[in-house]
């Protein structure tokens, strides 16, 4: 039924294309014609060595009024559901660039889509990029050096399971060297998830099944501003300062089934909610042109402040008797943190380039929880600190011998880290260790329209601050989530070769993961409690053929993607299967129709997954969207995301001699409606503002 619907759009689309050029008469062009224009519609996908760049300004894209939303529908690109993580397939988090500048989700988040001008995947990135990514997103606003200003206002009303409203305003004001940005949005939210999980546990004779759901309402408010200053053609200095300030309010409901050797209990757990989640950015930089040398410096400061708790009351109620309160449970994580960065760069006259820099950042986290227990009138208090301080230095050489591009470079990073609990009087963590990564990269063209790359690089990547609290969540009497201050950093060593034909590229790729992050159980039997939480894996290895193959037919632009991918996942305490490749594929397509109206059809999906220690299903996600602009100041679109609601993902593993088979419904079928309105207009924009905070996006 759905393809026919397709299938009637498209054939639809085509009639009208059609009926539009019939209905010129032949005399109109051979006996009017006045003038000549030419044009040409830009693409909205390019590809150059597996690297994906997307021109937003002049794409439907540009109607979507959150720019997380908007790399969701990029090829390659994943968002969790809870919108706090980015994945990249193949690749694993990547770092996200704005202007050239390190961003974190909360900058994403405070970031005006009507602003960004372009978006590229960087596949492979070069030492200039911390070695924290295996990727890089990098976003390129709009620039224009002439006086004037520029509002927006927008409103998408989303409908989900529940309703969901997003109120944005956008303001851009230019006067000679000065430039000003604000920008604030009111969402009135109402996500809602589910999911269960069955496991059974045979050496204590346990098997035990649970279902839970929530429904949040949530009142969030994004903001942001900031002044540029531009001293000359070389020279800037600006201040800026971007905050997310969020209220959470939800009930989780769970019904659980246990059986522990012959007791049989029947549970349903009632836990009421009450969490907040605020963040502040602020940022100082300094850009000048070292004239005598011919070198760019550039040196900045940045301190972060995320600060998080939440509030539990739990509630119980026994096969069916009465609901009794069990815990009230108050978690509190806060963390603050400071860096100061100074890069240099240099070009030659033979087309060369040095780069080199360093960096110094520090982060200082509290965690504090405290449980009461209602049967025995206890209290249980626990005081966590957790500091981390890094040093790190960077070099890069680029240019061109003969007919090679290279990039050679490599960056050394020094950590010292130590994590206490107020009542120990020897710190759990006290670690001190330097790491080198290297990367390099060569291009070597066989023709003009030919060419072939190989690139090596040693990346890391550090778990996000919050995972390395003490913070937890209750479900039911016997099962918790919670986070784990014992994570240790991941070490990825990759080589990638790629060969390029015009726009369309192959790339092969061979992955080897030390310290990997993946799920796991531990169970208590002295407590009867099993905790669910994230582990280092002993290793993993993976070898990716990606395909990427865009091409244009007269209204119609296509970018699509294959990705054949062989992982295997290792450690000792999980029972360790077989690895059958899988495919990840996506297609983004384009259609620009008479009249200015635009329609994509897009879609990306993932065949069944066996890597070692996880399987999981096979998923299709398809979305479709139209857009139409009145009198250049009107712009509507109307979307609709996973039309086919296929929103249920299940993961299966055995860990710890624990069987487990869980199941999530994400709430990703969406209906919505976005309107914006502009008036004023800056033609270009030359604020610049460059985020130093090379690990912001492990605040949350």
């Amino acid at each position: 039924m759905f393809l026919k619907i397709i299938l009637a759009l498209l054939l639809f689309c085509f009639s009208i294309v059609g009926n539009a050029q019939n209905e010129i008469p032949k005399d109109s062009i051979s006996n009017k014609l006045e003038e000549v224009v030419i044009t040409q519609n830009k693409k909205t996908f390019s590809n150059t060595n597996g690297n994906i760049k997307v021109d937003v300004a002049n794409s439907i894209y540009n109607s979507i009024p959150n720019a997380v939303d908007l790399l969701a529908k990029l090829p390659t690109v994943q968002i969790s559901s809870d919108k706090e993580n980015i994945t990249v397939i193949g690749k694993g988090s990547p770092l996200i660039y704005i202007d050239n500048q390190k961003a974190g989700i909360n900058d994403l988040n405070a970031l005006a889509v009507a602003d960004i001008k372009t978006i590229e995947i960087i596949q492979n990135p070069s030492s200039k990029y911390e070695a924290e990514g295996r990727s890089v997103i990098l976003i390129t606003r709009k620039f224009s050096k002439k006086d004037s200003f520029r509002t927006e206002i927008s409103e998408v009303a989303s409908f989900k399971k529940q309703y969901n409203n997003y109120l944005g305003f956008n303001s851009n004001f230019k006067k000679s060297k000065l430039e000003w940005k604000a920008n604030f949005n009111y969402n009135k939210l109402q996500p809602w998830e589910s999911h269960s999980i069955k496991y059974q546990i045979p050496q204590a004779n346990i098997a035990s099944d649970y279902d839970v759901t929530a429904l949040t309402k949530r009142n969030q408010f994004v903001f942001g501003g900031g002044l540029f200053y531009k001293i000359n053609d070389d020279d800037y200095f600006s201040v800026s300062i971007n905050s997310k300030l969020q209220k959470d309010s939800f009930d989780i409901n769970t019904t659980t089934y246990n059986k522990n050797n012959s007791e049989i209990n029947n549970v349903i757990t009632w836990t009421g909610n009450q969490s907040k989640k605020n963040f502040v950015n602020f940022f100082l930089n300094y850009q000048k042109k070292i004239k005598p040398f011919d070198a760019q410096f550039f040196t900045g400061l940045q301190y972060s402040n995320f600060d998080q708790g939440l509030f539990t009351e739990v509630n119980d109620n026994y096969n069916d008797t009465q609901f009794e309160q069990t815990q009230i449970r108050d978690q509190k994580f806060e963390i603050n943190y400071f860096s100061g960065r100074m890069d240099i760069e240099k070009k030659f006259k033979n087309e060369m380039k040095l780069e080199f820099g360093g960096l110094y950042s520090a982060a200082n986290s509290k965690s504090d929880v405290a449980v009461f227990y209602t049967a025995t009138d206890e209290n249980e208090l626990s005081f966590y600190n957790f500091k981390e301080a890094n040093i790190s230095g960077y070099t890069q050489l680029s240019g061109k011998i003969k007919k090679i591009d290279f990039s050679v470079g490599f960056r050394v990073e020094n950590s010292k880290v130590t994590g206490k609990f107020k009542t120990d009087e020897v710190p759990l963590l006290d670690k001190n260790y330097t790491n080198l990564f290297p990367k390099m990269q060569f291009t070597v063209p066989i023709d003009s329209v030919k060419s072939i790359s190989v690139n090596y690089a040693k990346s890391i990547s550090r778990p996000n601050y919050s995972s390395l609290s003490q913070g937890s969540t209750y479900i039911n009497p016997y099962f918790l989530y919670a986070r784990n201050i014992n994570l240790v950093p991941t070490i990825t060593d990759e080589i990638v070769a790629n060969f390029q034909y015009h726009d369309k590229s192959v790339r092969l790729s061979f992955t080897k993961t030390n310290n990997p992050v993946y799920n796991s159980f531990s169970f208590d039997d002295q407590k009867n409690i099993m905790t669910f939480k994230d582990i280092n894996f002993d290793k993993s290895a993976a070898v990716s053929l990606d395909f990427t193959v865009p091409f244009t037919y007269k209204f119609w632009t296509t970018t699509n993607s294959l990705v054949f991918i062989l992982e295997k996942i290792e450690d000792k305490s999980a029972v360790v299967l077989a690895s059958e490749p899988y495919l990840y594929y996506s297609s983004n397509n384009e259609f620009r129709l008479p009249k200015e109206y635009v329609f994509t059809l897009n879609f990306w999906g993932l065949t069944k997954q066996k890597t070692g220690v996880f399987e999981t299903n096979p998923r299709l996600i398809v979305d479709m969207a139209v857009s139409k602009t009145y009198f250049q100041k009107w712009k509507f679109t109307l979307s609709c995301t996973n039309i086919l609601k296929n929103n249920t993902e299940t993961e299966k593993f055995t860990i710890n001699t624990i069987y487990s088979k869980a199941r999530y419904v994400v709430d990703n079928h969406e209906i919505s409606i976005a309107i914006k309105y502009s008036f004023g207009k800056i033609k270009e924009t030359e604020f610049k503002e460059r985020n130093i905070d090379e690990n912001q996006n492990r605040i949350r």
